[in-house]
C-alpha cells in the first residue's frame, strides 16, 4: 500500500510539473494550490521532485552551453570583424541620407502643395455639386419672398407646394432647408390672414360702393327700357330715327318722370357715357385670391361659410331704412340703390366663382330681402302725404323690379305690392283734390259765368263741355252762363286726376282693359268721396245763403250732364270701349243727385230756421180783450221776407227748360215746405203748454195772421201751383180757427167724423187743449158774471162742449 501511494504520489507530482512546465504562468495558481490540497507533507516531496528536476535542467543546459560555445566564439569574432564595416556604411547610408533629404525636400513640399490642392479641388467639386442642388431650392425660396411682398399669394402658395414636394427633399440634410421647411407653415398661415384681411376690406369696399353700383344698375335698366319704349314707338309709326341706345357701349340719356337720368340740360360728355358693369366699378380680385388660396389650402368650405355668412349681415344691414327714408325721394332712392348693388355683386359672384355662392344663396337671401323691402315700403309709404312723392316712389319701384328681374331675380311681389301703393297714391291724390275743391268752393262767387266776347265763351267751352242751343243762338254778347266759375274748374280737375292717375298706372305691365278699370275707379273715388264730401261740407257752412244752393244745384246738374264726357275722356286715353263687359260705370249721376238732394234739404231746413227767427219775435198778449184790428208786425216782416226769398228763385236763368223745370220744383217745394212749416209752428204757438189761457181777443188777433198767411199763399208767391194747393197747407188753422171764431160747436160735434164735415181737419184733442186755456180765461175774467144768465150759459156750454170733446179724445184713444 506504501509504494502504490508512493507511486502514485510520483506520477501526480511528474504530471504537475509538466504541467508548470507547458502552461501559462497565469495559470499555474490553481496547479500550485492541487499540491496542497493533497495529503499533508505532499508539498514537501513535490519541492523534492522539483529541485531534482531542476538540477536536471541545469545538467541540460550546462551540456547545450558546452557544445555551442565554440561556434559563440567565431560569431563574437566575425561581428567584430564586421562592426568597422558597418560604421563605414552606416557612415555611407547617413550621408546618403541626408543628400536624399536635401534633395527630396522640394518634391515633398511640392507633394504637400498638390495633395492641398487636390482635396481642394475635390471639396470643390463637392460643393459645386450641393451647390446645383440648393440654388434652384434658394431661387425657389427668394421668388416665394417676392411673391408675398409683391402680394401675389396665390403663386406664393404653388411656390410652396413646389418646395415643400420637389425641391426641399433633395437637400434636407441641410439646416438651412430645415429651416425653410419649418417657416413654410407660417407663411401659410400668414396668407391665410392676408387673404382673410383683405376679403374684409373688399366687404366694406362693396358696402360702400353698393350704392354706385346699383345707382348704375338701375340707370342702365332704365335706358333699356327707354331704349324698347322708343323703338317700339318708332315702329309704330313706321319709321325709324337715330336710335337712343347704341350698341358700341354708348347710351344715350333719356328722361322718364325725372327718374335716374341725367339733366337734359347736361352737355352731350355727361349724356354719353360708357356703360359699366359691376367688375368696373368694384374689385374682386380679393375674392378671387382669397378663394383660390383657401381651395389651396384645402380650407375652401371655411371661407365659403365665412362669405355668406359676411354677406347676409350686410344683407340685412342694407335692408335697414333710415328713419326719415319717406320724406324725400332720394332717400328710397339710396335705398334701393344699395340693394340692387349688394344683388349685382352677388350675381357677378354666382357667375365668375363656381360654389362659392349657389343659387339657392342667392334666392334664400333674395327671398328674405324681398319680404323685407315689402314690409319697409309698406310702411314708409303710408307715412307719404304727397301724391308727386309716391309717383316717384313707383317709378323707382318699376326701375327697381325690372333691374332684378333682369338679374334672374323673381319680382312679382313687387308689381303687388305696387297695387297697394297705388291705393296709397289715390289716397293722397284724394286728399290734395279735397284742398283743390275746398279752394275753389271758397273763390267762387256762386253766380253765373258772365262772358263779355267770344273769345271767353269759347275758352269757358273748351275748359268744359258746356251746350246750350238757346244761348248758342244768342249773337250779342254779354251773355250768361247758367252755371258759375267753379264748374270748369271742377270739370278741369276731375280730368287732372285720371292724368295723374294715368301716370301710375304706366310702367306697370297692365293691360288696357286693366289700366281703364283703375282710372275709372280712381275717378269713381274723387267723385263718390272727395267731391260729394266737400260739396256735402259746402252745403252745411253756415254762410252758404239760399241763392248760393240754388246755384249749387244748378252746378250739379251741369256737373252731372258732363259724368258722359268724363267716360269718354277715359275711352280716349285707354281704347277700352265703354261696352265691354267688365267695364266700370262712373257714379257721378248718384253724386251730384246726392248733392242736389242735400242742398234742397238745406234750403228748406234754412227756410224754416229763419222763419222760426221771425217767430221767436212773436209777443201776442193772450188775455187781449179785442184785437188790434191789424196783422202783427213779425208776420208781416217774416211774409216780406219770403216774398223776397221766392223772388230769387223767379230771377234764375230759365232759358234752359230742365233749369227752368229744376228751378221751379226747387222753388214750389221750398214754398210748400216754408209755408207748412209756419202753419205747424203757428199752431205749436197755439198749443204750447206753458201757454195756460187764450182770450177770444188773442183768437181774432191771430185770426188776423192767419189770414195774411193765407193772403200770401193765394198770391201765388212762386208759379206753378195748381188751385189752392199752397193754401191747403194752412187749412187745419184756418178750420181750427174758424170753429172757435164761429163757435160753432154744434156742427162740429154732429158732423164729427163725417167726410163732408165742414171741420174735418180740427182734431178733437186740439180743440179740446185750446177750449180748456179758453175756459180757465173765462173763469178769470168774469168772477161776476156768473149773476148774468148768458154768461151762465157759456160757461155751461163751454163745460158741455168740454166733456163731449174729452170723450171723443179718449174714444180715439181706446
Amino acid at each position: 500500500m506504501a509504494e502504490n501511494e508512493t507511486l502514485e504520489c510520483i506520477t501526480e507530482h511528474e504530471r504537475i510539473l509538466q504541467e508548470i512546465e507547458s502552461t501559462d504562468t497565469a495559470c499555474v495558481g490553481p496547479t500550485l494550490r492541487s499540491i496542497y490540497d493533497d495529503q499533508p507533507n505532499a508539498h514537501k516531496r513535490f519541492m523534492e521532485k522539483l529541485d531534482a528536476r531542476i538540477r536536471n535542467h541545469d545538467r541540460e543546459i550546462e551540456k547545450m552551453c558546452n557544445f555551442h560555445h565554440q561556434g559563440f566564439v567565431d560569431a563574437i569574432t566575425e561581428l567584430l570583424k564586421v562592426r568597422a564595416d558597418a560604421e563605414k556604411l552606416m557612415g555611407q547610408v547617413t550621408d546618403t541620407n541626408r543628400r536624399l533629404q536635401e534633395a527630396g525636400r522640394e518634391v515633398t513640399a511640392q507633394t504637400e502643395e498638390v495633395i492641398r490642392c487636390r482635396v481642394q479641388q475635390r471639396n470643390m467639386a463637392t460643393t459645386v455639386e450641393k451647390l446645383h442642388l440648393c440654388i434652384p431650392v434658394l431661387e425657389m425660396y427668394s421668388k416665394l419672398k417676392e411673391q408675398l411682398e409683391s402680394k401675389r399669394y396665390y403663386a406664393a402658395l404653388k411656390t410652396m407646394e413646389q418646395l415643400e414636394k420637389v425641391f426641399i427633399p433633395r437637400v434636407s440634410q441641410y439646416r438651412f432647408c430645415q429651416i425653410m421647411a419649418e417657416n413654410l407653415p407660417r407663411l401659410r398661415e400668414e396668407i391665410k390672414e392676408i387673404s382673410m384681411s383683405d376679403l374684409k376690406d373688399f366687404l366694406e369696399s362693396i358696402r360702400k360702393h353698393s350704392d354706385k353700383v346699383g345707382h348704375t344698375a338701375m340707370r342702365q335698366a332704365q335706358q333699356h327700357r327707354t331704349f324698347n319704349s322708343a323703338v317700339a314707338k318708332q315702329a309704330s309709326m313706321g319709321h325709324y330715327t337715330k336710335p337712343v341706345y347704341s350698341l358700341n357701349g354708348r347710351t344715350h340719356s333719356h328722361t322718364h318722370n325725372g327718374l335716374l337720368m341725367d339733366d337734359e340740360t347736361g352737355d352731350e360728355e355727361e349724356a354719353d357715357e360708357e356703360i359699366l358693369t359691376a367688375q368696373d366699378l368694384v374689385d374682386f380680385s380679393p375674392v378671387y385670391r382669397c378663394l383660390h388660396i383657401y381651395t389651396v389650402l384645402g380650407d375652401r368650405e371655411t371661407f365659403e361659410n365665412y362669405y355668406r355668412k359676411q354677406r347676409k349681415k350686410q344683407a340685412r344691414l342694407v335692408l335697414q331704412p333710415q328713419a326719415n327714408m319717406h320724406e324725400t325721394v332720394e332717400g328710397y332712392r339710396r335705398y334701393f340703390n344699395q340693394i340692387v348693388g349688394f344683388f349685382v355683386v352677388e350675381d357677378h359672384i354666382l357667375h365668375a366663382t363656381q360654389g362659392l355662392v349657389t343659387r339657392a344663396f342667392t334666392d334664400e337671401v333674395w327671398n328674405m330681402a324681398l319680404s323685407k323691402i315689402i314690409a319697409v315700403l309698406r310702411t314708409h309709404s303710408s307715412y307719404c302725404d304727397d301724391p308727386d312723392l309716391v309717383l316717384e316712389l313707383k317709378n323707382l319701384i318699376v326701375i327697381f323690379a325690372d333691374t332684378l328681374q333682369g338679374y334672374g331675380f323673381p319680382v312679382n311681389r313687387l308689381f303687388d305690392l305696387l297695387f297697394e301703393v297705388r291705393d296709397q297714391y289715390n289716397e293722397t291724390l284724394l286728399k290734395k283734390w279735397a284742398l283743390v275743391f275746398r279752394e275753389i268752393f271758397e273763390l267762387d262767387n256762386y253766380s253765373p259765368i258772365p262772358v263779355e266776347t267770344e273769345e271767353e265763351y269759347m275758352l269757358v267751352v273748351s275748359r268744359f263741355p258746356f251746350h246750350d242751343a238757346e244761348i248758342e243762338k244768342q249773337q250779342d254778347f254779354p251773355k250768361k252762363l247758367p252755371m258759375s266759375q267753379s264748374v270748369p274748374q271742377i270739370y278741369t280737375q276731375v280730368k287732372e286726376l285720371i292724368y295723374a292717375s294715368l301716370k301710375f298706372s304706366e310702367s306697370l305691365h297692365r293691360s288696357s282693359t286693366e289700366i281703364d278699370d283703375m282710372l275709372r275707379k280712381s275717378t269713381n273715388l274723387l267723385l263718390t268721396r272727395t267731391l260729394s264730401s266737400c260739396l256735402q261740407n259746402l252745403i252745411k257752412k253756415p254762410h252758404i245763403g239760399l241763392t248760393e244752393l240754388v246755384q249749387i244745384i244748378i252746378n250739379t246738374t251741369h256737373l252731372e250732364q258732363a259724368c258722359k264726357y268724363l267716360e269718354e275722356f277715359i275711352t280716349n286715353i285707354t281704347n277700352v270701349s265703354p261696352e265691354t263687359v267688365h267695364t266700370t260705370r262712373l257714379y257721378g249721376l248718384s253724386t251730384f243727385k246726392d248733392a242736389r238732394h242735400a242742398a234742397e234739404g238745406e234750403i228748406y231746413t234754412k227756410l224754416n230756421q229763419k222763419i222760426d227767427e221771425f217767430i221767436q219775435l212773436a209777443d201776442y198778449e193772450w188775455g187781449m180783450a179785442e184785437s188790434d184790428g191789424r196783422a202783427s208786425g213779425y208776420l208781416m216782416d217774416l211774409i216780406n221776407f219770403l216774398r223776397s226769398t221766392f223772388q230769387v228763385f223767379t230771377h234764375l236763368p230759365n232759358n234752359n227748360n230742365d233749369h227752368a223745370s229744376m228751378s221751379g220744383k226747387v222753388a214750389q217745394t221750398a214754398c210748400m215746405s216754408a209755408c207748412k212749416h209756419l202753419s205747424t209752428s203757428l199752431m205749436q204757438m197755439l198749443l204750447d203748454t206753458e201757454l195756460k189761457q187764450i182770450s177770444m181777443g188773442a183768437i181774432q188777433q191771430f185770426n188776423l195772421d192767419v189770414i195774411q198767411c193765407e193772403l200770401f199763399a193765394s198770391s201765388e208767391p212762386v208759379p206753378g201751383f195748381q188751385g189752392d194747393t199752397l193754401q191747403l197747407a194752412f187749412i187745419d188753422l184756418r178750420q181750427l180757427l174758424d170753429l172757435f171764431m164761429v163757435w160753432d160747436w154744434s156742427t162740429y160735434l154732429a158732423d164729427y167724423g163725417q167726410p163732408t164735415s165742414k171741420y174735418l181737419r180740427v182734431n178733437p184733442a186740439t180743440a179740446l187743449a185750446l177750449l180748456e186755456k179758453m175756459k180757465d180765461t173765462s173763469k178769470k175774467n168774469n168772477i161776476f158774471s156768473q149773476f148774468r144768465k148768458n154768461d151762465r150759459d157759456k160757461q155751461k156750454l163751454i163745460e158741455t162742449v168740454v166733456k163731449q170733446l174729452r170723450s171723443l179724445v179718449n174714444g180715439m184713444s181706446s
